[in-house]
Order: structure tokens, then sequence, then C-alpha cells
């Protein structure tokens, strides 16, 4: 591969990386609560606005950028169950 090549495709290969903002409701070091209330806003909001409401996805992209996986999947299948012990 030529070098203007190589240089054109590392140039289209930029990615801009994000975390949740600033919540005041939450000020502490531990995140926890904003992982956990996040997930809930997320999944109320559907629930209320449907699946297509786009302003739903802002709580889905702080979740998913402060929860570990784990708990989002263990969230998930609670859910499914009938089990999650949360009011969504």
């Amino acid at each position: 591969m030529s070098k203007k090549g190589k240089e054109k495709e590392e140039e289209t290969m930029t990615f801009k990386l994000e975390t949740a903002p600033f919540d005041p409701r939450f000020p502490n070091t531990n995140q926890t609560k904003y992982c956990y209330q996040s997930y809930i806003d997320f999944h109320r909001c559907r629930r209320i606005r449907g699946e297509k409401y786009e302003p739903c996805n802002y709580f889905k992209k702080v979740f998913t950028s402060m929860c570990p996986n784990a708990w989002v999947e263990k969230w998930n299948d609670q859910i499914e169950n009938g089990t999650f012990p949360g009011r969504i």
C-alpha cells in the first residue's frame, strides 16, 4: 500500500469516545446509583413513549457506558423472567 493510501485510510478511522455527563443527583465518585437509575429510566421511557422514541437512547448511552456488562445482562434476564426488583 502506498504512503498516500495508508494516510487516507488512517484519516477515515476516527472515533469519538464519550462517557456519561455529570449528573448533579449523583455527585459522589461511586456511580452505581447513576448506572442503575439510567437503566430504569431507559426502560420507563421506552414503556411510556414507545421503542422508536429517540430521546430514550440518551439513557441507554449513559447506562451502557456506566454499568458493567454483567449487571446489564443480569437485569435483562430478570426483566424477561419477571423478577427484576425495580419498578419500571
